[in-house]
Protein backbone atom coordinates (compact mmCIF):
# COMPACT_ATOMS: atom_id res chain seq x y z
CA UNK A 1 0.00 0.00 0.00
CA UNK A 2 2.04 2.88 -1.31
CA UNK A 3 -0.49 5.30 -2.76
CA UNK A 4 -0.46 8.88 -1.62
CA UNK A 5 -3.35 9.96 0.50
CA UNK A 6 -3.74 13.71 0.78
CA UNK A 7 0.00 14.30 1.08
CA UNK A 8 0.51 11.45 3.54
CA UNK A 9 1.53 7.98 2.44
CA UNK A 10 -0.96 5.34 3.49
CA UNK A 11 1.78 3.59 5.47
CA UNK A 12 2.26 6.78 7.49
CA UNK A 13 -1.49 7.09 8.03
CA UNK A 14 -1.70 3.48 9.21
CA UNK A 15 1.25 3.96 11.59
CA UNK A 16 -0.23 7.21 12.91
CA UNK A 17 -3.61 5.54 13.35
CA UNK A 18 -2.22 2.54 15.22
CA UNK A 19 -0.01 4.72 17.39
CA UNK A 20 -2.90 7.02 18.22
CA UNK A 21 -5.25 4.16 19.12
CA UNK A 22 -2.84 2.46 21.51
CA UNK A 23 -1.64 5.82 22.86
CA UNK A 24 -5.20 6.75 23.78
CA UNK A 25 -5.68 3.69 25.99
CA UNK A 26 -5.99 4.57 29.68
CA UNK A 27 -6.45 8.27 28.86
CA UNK A 28 -9.45 10.58 28.85
CA UNK A 29 -9.47 10.38 25.04
CA UNK A 30 -10.19 6.65 25.03
CA UNK A 31 -13.95 7.04 24.62
CA UNK A 32 -13.46 9.16 21.49
CA UNK A 33 -10.80 6.79 20.13
CA UNK A 34 -12.88 3.68 20.78
CA UNK A 35 -16.01 5.17 19.25
CA UNK A 36 -14.22 6.54 16.21
CA UNK A 37 -12.35 3.33 15.44
CA UNK A 38 -15.48 1.25 15.93
CA UNK A 39 -17.36 3.55 13.54
CA UNK A 40 -14.63 3.17 10.92
CA UNK A 41 -14.83 -0.62 11.15
CA UNK A 42 -18.62 -0.38 10.97
CA UNK A 43 -18.09 -0.13 7.20
CA UNK A 44 -17.67 -3.91 7.34
CA UNK A 45 -21.06 -4.36 8.98
CA UNK A 46 -22.53 -4.41 12.48
CA UNK A 47 -20.98 -7.76 13.37
CA UNK A 48 -17.50 -6.53 12.55
CA UNK A 49 -18.09 -3.29 14.43
CA UNK A 50 -19.14 -5.24 17.53
CA UNK A 51 -16.06 -7.49 17.20
CA UNK A 52 -13.77 -4.46 16.96
CA UNK A 53 -15.46 -2.86 19.98
CA UNK A 54 -14.83 -6.06 21.96
CA UNK A 55 -11.21 -6.16 20.77
CA UNK A 56 -10.71 -2.51 21.77
CA UNK A 57 -12.26 -3.15 25.20
CA UNK A 58 -10.07 -6.21 25.77
CA UNK A 59 -6.94 -4.34 24.67
CA UNK A 60 -7.72 -1.39 26.95
CA UNK A 61 -8.38 -3.73 29.89
CA UNK A 62 -5.07 -5.50 29.24
CA UNK A 63 -3.34 -2.12 29.21
CA UNK A 64 -4.95 -1.13 32.52
CA UNK A 65 -4.05 -4.42 34.25
CA UNK A 66 -0.46 -4.53 33.03
CA UNK A 67 2.54 -3.91 35.25
CA UNK A 68 4.30 -2.59 32.13
CA UNK A 69 1.61 -0.77 30.15
CA UNK A 70 4.16 0.61 27.68
CA UNK A 71 5.19 -2.93 26.72
CA UNK A 72 1.53 -3.84 26.21
CA UNK A 73 0.98 -0.83 23.96
CA UNK A 74 4.13 -1.60 21.95
CA UNK A 75 2.86 -5.16 21.48
CA UNK A 76 -0.60 -3.97 20.42
CA UNK A 77 0.71 -1.42 17.92
CA UNK A 78 1.43 -3.91 15.09
CA UNK A 79 -1.99 -5.50 15.62
CA UNK A 80 -3.76 -2.18 15.10
CA UNK A 81 -1.55 -1.33 12.15
CA UNK A 82 -2.61 -4.59 10.50
CA UNK A 83 -6.26 -3.97 11.32
CA UNK A 84 -6.15 -0.47 9.85
CA UNK A 85 -4.18 -1.62 6.79
CA UNK A 86 -6.80 -4.28 6.14
CA UNK A 87 -9.65 -1.82 6.58
CA UNK A 88 -8.11 0.80 4.29
CA UNK A 89 -7.35 -1.88 1.71
CA UNK A 90 -11.05 -2.74 1.58
CA UNK A 91 -12.34 0.81 2.11
CA UNK A 92 -9.83 3.39 0.85
CA UNK A 93 -12.52 6.04 1.30
CA UNK A 94 -12.08 5.63 5.08
CA UNK A 95 -8.64 7.30 4.95
CA UNK A 96 -9.95 10.85 5.34
CA UNK A 97 -12.13 9.83 8.27
CA UNK A 98 -9.16 8.11 9.92
CA UNK A 99 -7.01 11.21 9.42
CA UNK A 100 -9.68 13.39 11.06
CA UNK A 101 -10.06 10.94 13.94
CA UNK A 102 -6.29 10.93 14.54
CA UNK A 103 -6.30 14.73 14.76
CA UNK A 104 -9.26 14.73 17.13
CA UNK A 105 -7.75 12.11 19.44
CA UNK A 106 -4.33 13.77 19.50
CA UNK A 107 -5.91 17.04 20.64
CA UNK A 108 -7.48 15.17 23.56
CA UNK A 109 -4.32 13.31 24.61
CA UNK A 110 -2.40 14.55 27.62
CA UNK A 111 0.45 16.88 26.66
CA UNK A 112 3.03 14.22 27.56
CA UNK A 113 1.57 11.85 24.96
CA UNK A 114 1.56 14.33 22.11
CA UNK A 115 5.32 14.07 21.71
CA UNK A 116 6.60 10.80 20.29
CA UNK A 117 9.94 9.31 21.27
CA UNK A 118 12.05 7.20 18.95
CA UNK A 119 15.04 5.18 20.11
CA UNK A 120 17.40 3.75 17.51
CA UNK A 121 20.41 1.57 18.16
CA UNK A 122 23.10 0.48 15.73
CA UNK A 123 25.88 -1.79 16.84
CA UNK A 124 28.41 -4.22 15.47
CA UNK A 125 28.99 -2.12 12.36
CA UNK A 126 25.28 -1.56 11.73
CA UNK A 127 23.70 1.67 10.56
CA UNK A 128 20.44 3.37 11.47
CA UNK A 129 18.61 5.82 9.26
CA UNK A 130 15.56 7.10 11.12
CA UNK A 131 13.07 9.94 10.91
CA UNK A 132 9.76 10.98 12.41
CA UNK A 133 7.25 12.79 10.27
CA UNK A 134 9.34 12.92 7.12
CA UNK A 135 11.46 10.97 4.70
CA UNK A 136 14.97 9.60 4.75
CA UNK A 137 16.66 9.07 1.42
CA UNK A 138 20.01 7.34 1.58
CA UNK A 139 22.36 6.82 -1.34
CA UNK A 140 25.29 4.62 -0.48
CA UNK A 141 28.09 3.47 -2.71
CA UNK A 142 29.07 -0.19 -2.47
CA UNK A 143 32.16 -0.96 -0.38
CA UNK A 144 35.34 0.08 -2.16
CA UNK A 145 33.52 2.61 -4.37
CA UNK A 146 34.24 5.70 -2.29
CA UNK A 147 31.40 4.93 0.08
CA UNK A 148 33.61 4.63 3.11
CA UNK A 149 33.13 0.88 3.45
CA UNK A 150 36.10 -0.26 1.35
CA UNK A 151 39.74 -0.67 2.17
CA UNK A 152 41.95 2.38 2.67
CA UNK A 153 44.30 3.18 -0.21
Amino acid sequence: MRAHDGGMMLEELILAGGTTVVGAMATDSWTVARGGIAKLFGRRGEGQQAAIEAQLDNNAALDLRADDAERVRQSLLPVWQLELESLLGEHPDAADELRELIGEIRQLLPETQRAWVQNNVAKDGGQVFAVQGGNVIVHQAPPGQGGGGGEAK
